[in-house]
């Protein structure tokens, strides 16, 4: 009874830790210093080797509890071997922390990696130096993108992971006559979206490699359509890796007493009461992702809400991603619109942060406004789901495999047409608080059923064992 009293009290603590280190993460948000560090822990550090022992079959048969089933890893079976993350840059964005969830899933079954930065530079930065040590305190080793030692590693190793289109322009220009060689047993993992990255001077290799790993069926489809038609080259073996929401990121959303302190607080500073409404849009402020269109969107609302005479509490523009230390032109436009249409009392910007907890637990529905072909995957869209929260989304890329439409969120179409559909799709759910809840009960339903962590180390796990075996026989052979 003793033991039981002390584990509760230790789960207890560790509770309100967490809910402490939250709010104090929350509070600093625009120090860049400190995005660098909450971003590591709570978005890119999501393979802890303690929590894989703790999760999974690697400890000696000795330790087991009696009568108690351990689960199998599914990547148990890269236990100590070599591979090799090649990544065209080392920053905050989506890419480069995907590989580096990858580096940390790896190490917590035992492999070795090893990772490359091809356009790493020249005087270490912030960012650099912080991910770079994050990754080294977990037993990735960083080699140097260029230099014998990169060479050395990619021939022994017995995967290669490049990351993005971008990162093909690594192999001839480290590699060289060696290319042939390493080929086989390169896994490519694609993000892009963009028609410029369809050139031969990125992608040449891509037919040879082993196999392609892509986010989404749409963007896979894209490609394979591109490549043949624009560069006259074939795709190789493709397999599509949805992404899944990491278990540190489930455990906030599931804990009712921290999503409430978080909601709380963040709602306090940015000068909204509970009952108001708020729509959020959660990406890096530029045109592709549609913030623009967003804020036009949302004025419109304002306009229907004020012509019907709707009685409503306040609804709120939250914009999470703003950087006005790069005086970006897009950013000024934004708001510029938001002064001239005085609504400045109704749309609030937020500094650029991978820490999106807090906002996830503040706001009531997510807006995934990317235009164009949409987002390759959108992996901000599971994250508001697991808090329950309706998908406001473009009918365009990624999100299509994840909004339900009408059932998990609401989908518009991209551009300019889009604006009046998202404005009434924002009247809807401002209007129906039975429909944001239902809709957002179902779309948390849909993660616990295909968008954890565990979903995504099964699909994963079954790509790097088709990559090894494809690898392994051309070795015979």
């Amino acid at each position: 009874m003793a033991k039981h009293s002390s584990v509760a009290m230790a789960l207890f603590r560790k509770r309100w830790l967490t809910v402490v280190a939250l709010l104090v993460m929350v509070s600093v948000t625009t120090a860049i210093a400190f995005i660098v560090r909450a971003s590591l822990e709570s978005s890119c550090d999501c393979r802890l080797y303690t929590t894989n022992q703790k999760r999974y079959n690697s400890s000696p048969e000795s330790a087991k509890p009696i009568g108690v089933a351990v689960t199998q890893n599914p990547l148990s079976f890269m236990k100590s071997r070599l591979v090799l993350l090649v990544s065209h840059e080392l920053s905050l964005s989506g890419g480069p922390l995907l590989l580096m969830e990858l580096a940390f899933l790896l190490r917590g079954v035992g492999a070795e990696v090893c990772w490359i930065t091809n356009q790493r530079p020249s005087e270490t930065n912030n960012i650099v130096y912080s991910l770079e040590h994050k990754m080294l305190h977990r037993g990735v080793q960083v080699v140097s993108a260029k230099g014998q030692e990169a060479i050395d590693t990619a021939l022994k190793a017995d995967l290669v992971v490049l990351n993005t289109a971008v990162a093909g322009k690594w192999l001839d220009a480290v590699l060289k006559e060696h290319v042939p060689q390493v080929l086989p047993k390169v896994l490519w993992w694609i993000h892009e979206m963009r028609g410029h990255y369809f050139s031969l001077d990125y992608v040449k290799h891509l037919p040879y490699v082993a196999g392609a790993m892509i986010d989404s069926h749409v963007t896979a489809e894209y490609w394979k359509n591109r490549t043949q038609e624009r560069l006259r080259i074939k795709m190789p073996k493709t397999h599509v890796v949805h992404l899944g929401n990491s278990n540190e990121l489930m455990e906030i959303a599931e804990d009712s007493v921290a999503k409430r302190i978080l909601r709380e607080h963040v709602r306090e500073s940015l000068g909204v009461r509970n009952e108001d409404i708020l729509f959020s849009l959660i990406n890096s402020v530029t045109r592709g992702k549609g913030q623009d269109l967003f804020l036009r969107s949302f004025y419109e609302s304002l306009q229907i809400i004020q012509e019907r005479k709707l009685q409503l509490p306040s609804i709120h523009a939250v914009v999470v991603g703003s950087d006005m230390t790069s005086h970006s032109k897009f950013e000024t436009e934004l708001r510029n619109f938001v002064i001239s249409k005085k609504i400045q009392n109704y749309v609030h910007f937020v500094n650029k942060t991978l820490t999106v907890a807090p906002y996830l637990a503040a706001v009531d529905v997510l807006v995934q406004n990317s235009q164009a072909r949409g987002e390759c995957f959108g992996r901000i869209t599971i994250e508001a789901m697991a808090f329950q929260l309706p998908v406001l989304g473009t009918a365009a890329g990624g999100t299509q495999e994840i909004v339900t439409n009408g059932t998990t969120g609401l989908l518009h179409p991209v551009g300019k047409e889009g604006i009046m559909p998202l404005a009434k799709n924002i009247v809807r759910l401002a209007t129906h608080v039975e429909r944001r809840l239902t809709m957002g009960k179902k779309g948390y339903e849909k993660v616990k059923e295909t968008f954890l962590e565990r979903h995504m180390e099964e699909r994963i796990a079954g790509v790097l064992k088709d990559v090894l075996q494809k690898a392994m026989e051309h070795q015979r052979t």
